[in-house]
């Protein structure tokens, strides 16, 4: 076959030639760029993920702004419950106003030394603080006392309790208890 003969195949038949050249040029294209194909399919993976995560906080971030109102409220409502522990009159008002409000009488009442260690500053830990509590009155008085401590104004747990009988040697003082208490008052350090 001569040079001739080359050209003259190639002016009869165009588009069967013009076809041919696009076949192989496809498959050197594939040949070569196949070893992308595993970086392409990883990349997209990493774009579709990165895109359902962006819709899943499109649609949850429509409420955001009431959540966090609500969190801050109820944050503001915790912080008003706690007590700090170097306000001591203050924290003893407490338990005196249980006093009155219940009926009871206090025989002792102290604000043991901090057992919790604050947390890091400006961390927002809150901490135990204790008291021992001596309670004397009758059984309805004590347990009006005990569930108004627990269920009142500060954040409260009870850590130990011993209900003993009043020594008193007095007739009308014959139906007495006391009650000691060891218990944790929530606290900001």
């Amino acid at each position: 076959m001569t040079g001739e003969d080359i050209t003259s195949f190639l002016k009869a038949n165009p588009i069967s030639v013009a076809c041919g050249a696009l076949a192989l040029t496809l498959a050197a294209g594939i040949y070569f760029r196949s070893d992308r194909v595993p970086e392409g399919e990883a990349l997209l993976d990493q774009k579709a993920t990165l895109g359902e995560r962006i819709d899943a906080n499109l649609k949850n971030g429509v409420q955001l702004a009431d959540q966090y109102a609500a969190i801050t409220a109820a944050r503001q409502q915790i912080e008003s419950r706690l007590i700090h522990p170097d306000e001591i009159a203050k924290n003893l008002q407490f338990f005196y106003k249980l006093e009155a409000d219940t009926g009871t009488k206090l025989i002792d009442l102290r604000q043991n030394v901090l057992n919790g260690k604050p947390g890091a500053k400006g961390k927002g830990y809150y901490i135990p603080v204790g008291y021992s509590v001596s309670v004397r009155g009758d059984y309805i008085h004590l347990l009006d006392f005990l569930r108004r401590l627990e269920s009142g104004q500060r954040f409260c747990r009870v850590q130990s309790a011993t209900v003993g009988l009043t020594g008193s040697t007095d007739r009308d003082r014959g139906n007495d208890l006391t009650i000691t208490f060891g218990l944790d008052l929530l606290g900001q350090p």
